[in-house]
């Protein structure tokens, strides 16, 4: 059977986690079941423990520290050393039913969808191309502040467009 997620991203400060966690109640409440991955190994305060968590494999501190690397920088690091090592989502994930919904939290950093071909190889790993064969859909979130600017309005939804053209799953915005 197929197992189904949502890859909750967008720029930093979006509310990609207060998105999840609100997910993550309102499946609670209903009795059904979650299975909430957090993929941001700079994240540090959770509404709900994450089932599976980046920063048990690799956190963005230590890289910054040992590897003499930048936020950016770090964080690109990470998600290559996960691509290393996608037996740690496999394990974890490839066990579930299709009863639960696989949430997966982003970082903010927009660059992973829409420049470098990171978040498109975890992806298509997570999806039926790869191991996992997930049903995947993207939701893309914008704070509601880029509707009054235009210029930002125009810049976030063509990092939306962006990722929705990297990724080649389903893909919701959210503003």
């Amino acid at each position: 059977m197929s197992k189904f997620g949502v890859l909750v991203m967008g720029p930093a400060g979006a509310g990609k986690s207060t998105f999840c966690s609100a997910l993550v109640q309102h499946l609670r409440n209903n009795k059904r079941s979650c299975f909430y991955v957090n993929l941001d190994p700079a994240a540090e305060d959770f509404a709900y423990e994450p089932d599976l968590d980046i920063k048990d494999l690799i956190s963005l501190e230590d890289v910054m520290e040992e590897m003499g690397l930048g936020p950016n920088g770090g964080l690109i690091y990470c998600f290559e050393f996960l691509l290393e090592n996608l037996d740690f989502l496999t394990e974890a994930i490839d066990p579930l039913t299709e009863e639960y919904l696989i949430i997966i939290d982003m970082p903010g950093q927009i660059e992973l969808y829409t420049h470098i071909p990171i978040v498109p190889t975890l992806v298509k790993h997570l999806t039926r191309f790869g191991a996992l064969n997930v049903n995947l859909c993207a939701a893309y979130l914008l704070e509601s502040t880029f509707v009054v600017d235009r210029a930002k309005y125009f810049a976030g939804t063509l990092s939306a467009m962006s990722a929705m053209i990297m990724l080649e799953v389903p893909h919701v915005n959210i503003l």
